[in-house]
């Protein structure tokens, strides 16, 4: 089994909350989720924007995962995507406000 289908299998509570929201017609433009993108696999990609939405949970806040998120970021900026990160504890305090900022810059 390829690692991207088990990780679309055993995604996170706050993973499946904005994958619901993205999935929705609503948004108006198609999301794939857990997206390899040469040696990174990525939360959710637009194709068409070229925007990756990350998901954040606490670990993140570890200064070497910290720095790698950066450097990882960077790199895929190079390519020419947006990434917007979020924190896990946005999607369930602030959902609304996650997509809002996502239909900003769609």
């Amino acid at each position: 089994m390829h690692l991207t289908t088990l990780l679309r299998r055993s995604q996170t509570l706050w993973e499946k909350k904005l994958w619901d929201v993205l999935k929705a017609k609503g948004i108006g433009l198609k999301f794939r989720r857990q997206v390899k993108i040469e040696n990174f696999i990525v939360d959710f990609l637009c194709p068409h924007k070229k925007l990756i939405i990350e998901l954040d949970g606490g670990h993140h806040n570890q200064v070497i995962v910290g720095q790698k998120d950066i450097a990882r970021q960077r790199k895929l900026e190079i390519k020419g995507y947006k990434v917007l990160r979020f924190w896990n504890n946005e999607i369930d305090s602030n959902l609304e406000g996650v997509v809002e900022r996502i239909l900003q810059y769609l």
